[in-house]
């Protein structure tokens, strides 16, 4: 585990999270999203980079999205990939099988 990487059993700091996406997002398009922007509306992603979002998020962050939480609607903004982290992380800790 890498030391950026965090597990379930960390408290969450949302802004170091928003801080985080927003840079990978960056260098993968070589533009930095405000947290709020929709990536997808504005072109900055499409399905195969929310896949590697996914991936992103995974490998980060230590949780499994699968499932209901592979909506468009949580990788849509930088805020809403770090809320889906958030309440991965809190069902991980809280042993919530969803």
């Amino acid at each position: 585990m890498t030391p950026e990487q965090h597990t379930a059993k960390a408290p969450l700091d949302t802004d170091a999270v928003i801080d985080r996406i927003t840079r990978f997002v960056a260098e993968e398009t070589r533009t930095a999203p405000d947290a709020d922007q929709d990536l997808f509306t504005t072109g900055l992603a499409n399905s195969m980079f929310a896949m590697q979002l996914v991936v992103f998020l995974e490998q980060t962050y230590a949780v499994t999205v699968a499932g209901p939480d592979l909506q468009l609607s949580n990788f849509r903004t930088v805020k809403s990939m770090a809320a889906l982290v958030g309440r991965l992380q809190a069902q991980a800790a809280t042993g919530a099988d969803v």
